[in-house]
């Protein structure tokens, strides 16, 4: 039950028929609302007409049955579930971003974080460039409207963007008569298609989503790939995908994505358990029964359960009604939404010896609480092992950690951190042990936030809140 966020899921369909668009793009965007859970929204596209309706709040309370039947029908679609890095929860950021300009319109779905996101808007700002939000899609596509407006075609202008943008971007671009899937040339986060047979062609964030709406999984759109859908067929633009080295984000194995996903070749659901039986080989304990936090922690403590033998154990009961504990504002608030969302099983853990499965330790706190719970069902001993090696330098990629105040293994040892949070024993993933995670098939990936070693340069301008606090600053005078 990691405290970090800011990962959002992007969906497109592109259809050679006018059909149900948004309907399909709503059950896309329900398989992704794991990646985001503050907004969403959904672009119809009907013959170069473009209906847009996003909102606050989750899937199924903003597109009711009536706003989805206002939307229309369409052969294209594009979608967006969003987490912010702005603590400023606003209509004004909710994706997608629709512009219109003197070649057309598009709409644009963004995941990721782009590190020249300062000094590029303060350029185009000095341009005459006006912005609305403090979101990097609407600064990707001010980018790309520019090179729009110079270019022949908007497959042309994505690809001059790209030239302009740096760090994490995987985002869905739709025009007049194109669907256009782009991943920046690192591959930071996941971006794939599919198609349902003898019809749509589907982009999702994650494999999920294509299986939720009934498409077959082609493949993973490679790092620095343009992916063009249009009348005439699919186009692949190649020119970005030699550029830099992939590393995606290890992270999204570890907790991000969904466990039926897959991702650049790699089960998340096998990789979490991969990683739990490496930490039973680095870390073993004498236990009576493994139990994982709920959800991204119970496939790692499967995996640590069969290597070492102790039986695992459903030591948790989940609110399913209740978002990611880090919804909410306020660390006291988080904590409240703890206990309402996890409940321990007084039968399975009391009177025993119990392995806690987590997938990682950012400030301490949620996880001293969780440990308390356990304590409280009459747990004997709290033996926790996490699936990642700690945390220890910011992430400029597209989570939520945006400074090493907050680490607690920053400035604790592993033994300190033990007492912070009440456990018998504490055990990280070992550094070296990660690429066993992705079963050693060799692929690079982003381990920054536990190296320091980052695969792009470090932006100057390292504050998330920084252009809401600007605003402040400005409304305070």
């Amino acid at each position: 039950m990691s405290n970090l966020h800011e990962e959002c899921g992007i969906f497109g369909v592109f259809s050679e028929r006018s059909e149900d668009v948004a309907a399909l793009t709503y059950y896309g965007l329900y398989a992704l609302q794991h990646r985001g859970q503050e907004s969403c929204g959904i672009v119809v596209n009907d013959d170069g007409v473009m209906t847009a309706h996003k909102d606050v709040g989750l899937v199924g309370d903003v597109f009711t049955a009536d706003r989805l039947d206002k939307l229309g029908t369409g052969n294209m679609a594009v979608g967006h579930c969003r987490y912010g890095a702005d603590k400023f929860n606003s209509r004004q950021n909710c994706q997608p971003v629709v512009v219109n300009h003197m070649k057309g319109c598009l709409a644009l779905a963004h995941n990721g974080s782009l590190t020249n996101a300062y000094s590029l808007r303060e350029t185009l700002e000095m341009q005459g460039a006006i912005f609305h939000s403090s979101s990097d899609a609407e600064l990707i596509a001010c980018v790309i409207t520019q090179q729009r407006i110079v270019s022949k075609s908007i497959e042309e202008a994505v690809c001059g963007a790209m030239d302009k943008l740096e760090g994490a971007y995987s985002i869905v671009v739709m025009s007049p008569t194109k669907l256009i899937a782009a991943r920046d040339p690192h591959g930071f986060r996941p971006l794939c298609y599919g198609r349902i047979p003898e019809g749509a062609y589907i982009v999702a964030s994650e494999s999920c989503a294509l299986e939720t709406v009934g498409a077959h999984f082609i493949r993973d759109i490679r790092p620095g790939e343009i992916l063009m859908f249009s009348p005439n067929g699919i186009t692949s633009i190649d020119t970005h995908c030699e550029k830099c080295k992939p590393s995606p984000c290890i992270f999204e194995y570890i907790y991000f994505a969904r466990p039926d996903s897959v991702i650049d070749g790699v089960s998340v659901h096998q990789a979490r358990k991969n990683a739990g039986a490496l930490l039973a080989k680095a870390h073993p304990a004498e236990a009576d029964v493994v139990i994982g936090v709920p959800d991204s922690g119970i496939d790692a403590a499967i995996g640590y359960a069969e290597e070492s033998g102790i039986p695992y154990g459903l030591g948790f009961i989940k609110n399913k009604y209740i978002g990611r504990t880090f919804i909410s504002p306020g660390q006291k608030t988080r904590e409240h939404q703890v206990r309402i969302k996890l409940n321990p099983l007084g039968e399975i853990v009391r009177g025993k010896r119990v392995v806690l499965i987590d997938d990682s330790i950012v400030r301490g706190t949620i996880c001293a609480h969780i440990v308390h719970m356990l304590r409280e069902a009459g747990a004997a001993e709290v033996h926790m092992r996490v699936s990642s090696p700690p945390f220890i330098a910011p992430c400029y990629y597209g989570t939520d950690i945006d400074s090493k105040d907050s680490l607690v293994a920053v400035s604790h040892t592993i033994e300190e951190i033990r007492r912070i949070i009440g456990v018998d024993s504490l055990g990280y993933l070992p550094l070296e042990d990660l690429p066993g995670v992705l079963g050693n098939k060799g692929c690079g990936y982003c381990n920054a936030c536990f190296t320091e070693q980052y695969p792009t340069a470090v932006p100057d301008q390292r504050s998330k809140n920084r252009f809401e606090q600007k605003l402040n600053r400005v409304m305070n005078r």
